[in-house]
C-alpha cells in the first residue's frame, strides 16, 4: 500500500478587522505538515497566534495576544508579537546625535522613547504578500517610513518575511535601506508562554542563555554603558535555571526592573546565525531554541502585566504570564559607542535573521 501523501503547507487568509481610519487588517495562517501553524496580521506584523505540539502531540497556542483587532489597537502598553522599528528598546530622553545632527523623538516611556515612539511599526498597517513556497508556508511583510516619521532620519524601506518551515521553525528575516544615514533596531516582541496562554505563570520555564555578559541599566532602564559579566549574579543563565529561581533576590539590577528586563550580550557577537536562548517547559515538553545573527537579546519577564489584560478566550494575563527573548541591538546604542552601531547609512543593505525553533521532549 502507497503511503499516504504529505500535506502540502497551507497558506490562508480572512479579514481580521478595520482599522480607525477605515483600512482593512487581515490575518494570514501559515500551517506545516504537522499542523504547527502561526497566524500573524499586516497590522503592526503581530503573531497573533503561535499552535505548537506538546510532547503528546497536543496543539496550545504560546503566545500571548487578542482575539480581535480591537483588542491591540485597545493595548499600547504590551507590544504583544509586533513587530518593532524603528528602534527596538529604549532610547535615553529621546535624543541621540548622527552626523553632526541631534534628533528628537517621543519620550513615551517616562524620560525615554521607548520601541519607535507613539506610531512605531507595531502600530502601522504593513503592505502583505504570499511568498510561500512548495516546502513552506510564508509571508512577506513591506512597509514604507518616511523621512521625520517620529523624529527618525530617513526614507527607510523595510521588508519582513515570516516563514514556516517543515521542521517546527518559526524564521523571521528583515531587511532595510535607507536614502539618508539613520539609527534602526528591529525586533519581533511575542510573549511566550510555553504550556499555553492563559495558562499560568512562566516561572517555572527553564532558561539557558549563551550570554556570558550583559549591559547594566539604571533606575530609567537605560543602560549605564557598562558591560558587565553575570557570573556571580542572579542574572546568569549560562546553565539552565527556571525563571522564578532567583527573581526576587536582593539584587539591584533586579528591584531596577522589577524582574527581568535586560539586554544580554550574545557569546556569538553576532553576524552568523547562532545559539542565543533555549526556553523549556517541563509541564508540557515544549522547548523553545532560539537561533540569530542579532548580538544581543532582551530577556522580559512579563513584569508590567497586572492584570488588567483580558487576552484570548478572555483569559487574564497577570504579572509573568509571558516572557520575552527579544532578538536584538542593544538599547540606547546611538548613544553608547562602544556599543554594536545600529547606523544605516544609504548603499548599506540591513539584514538580520532570527529562528524560533520548536520542538518536544
Amino acid at each position: 500500500m502507497a503511503a499516504p501523501p504529505t500535506p502540502s503547507p497551507r497558506f490562508t487568509q480572512k479579514v481580521f478587522g478595520t482599522l480607525p481610519d477605515g483600512q482593512t487588517a487581515e490575518l494570514y495562517t501559515l500551517t506545516n505538515a504537522h499542523g504547527m501553524r502561526v497566524a500573524i496580521t499586516n497590522f503592526g506584523g503581530i503573531v497573533q497566534s503561535l499552535q505548537v505540539p506538546d510532547r503528546s502531540g497536543h496543539l496550545a497556542d504560546v503566545v500571548l495576544g487578542y482575539d480581535t483587532l480591537a483588542g491591540y489597537l485597545g493595548d499600547t502598553k504590551t507590544y504583544f508579537g509586533a513587530l518593532i522599528g524603528r528602534y527596538a528598546n529604549r532610547i535615553a530622553f529621546g535624543k541621540f546625535a548622527l552626523g553632526g545632527r541631534m534628533y528628537t523623538l517621543a519620550t513615551n516611556n517616562g524620560k525615554n522613547s521607548l520601541h519607535g515612539g507613539n506610531q512605531g511599526f507595531n502600530r502601522r498597517l504593513w503592505t502583505a504578500r504570499d511568498a510561500s513556497t512548495a516546502t513552506a508556508a510564508a509571508l512577506e511583510l513591506t512597509y514604507h517610513s518616511r523621512d521625520g516619521e517620529e523624529g527618525y532620519p530617513g526614507n527607510l524601506q523595510v521588508d519582513v518575511v515570516y516563514t514556516l518551515t517543515a521542521n517546527n521553525q518559526l524564521r523571521i528575516v528583515y531587511s532595510a535601506s535607507t536614502d539618508k544615514p539613520t539609527v534602526l533596531n528591529l525586533t519581533n516582541h511575542s510573549y511566550f508562554n510555553l504550556s499555553g496562554e492563559g495558562s499560568g505563570d512562566i516561572l517555572g520555564t527553564e532558561l539557558t542563555l549563551a550570554a556570558r555578559r550583559y549591559t547594566p541599566i539604571n533606575a530609567g532602564l537605560i543602560p549605564t554603558g557598562a558591560v558587565d559579566a553575570v557570573a556571580g549574579t542572579p542574572l546568569d543563565f549560562t546553565t539552565p535555571h527556571r525563571i522564578g529561581d532567583r527573581i526576587g533576590a536582593a539584587n539591584q539590577q533586579l528591584q531596577y526592573a522589577q524582574g527581568y528586563d535586560f539586554n544580554y550580550v550574545l557569546d556569538s557577537g553576532g553576524g552568523a546565525l547562532a545559539l542565543a536562548a533555549t526556553a523549556y517547559d517541563p509541564k508540557s515538553g515544549r522547548e523553545l531554541r532560539v537561533t540569530t545573527t542579532q548580538p544581543g537579546v532582551q530577556l522580559y519577564s512579563g513584569n508590567f502585566l497586572d492584570g488588567t489584560l483580558h487576552g484570548k478566550s478572555g483569559h487574564v494575563y497577570a504579572r509573568h504570564a509571558g516572557f520575552c527573548l527579544e532578538t536584538q541591538h542593544f538599547p540606547d546604542s546611538p548613544n553608547h559607542r562602544n556599543f554594536p552601531s545600529t547606523e544605516l547609512d544609504p548603499g548599506q543593505h540591513f539584514t538580520e535573521t532570527t529562528v524560533l525553533a520548536f520542538s518536544a521532549r
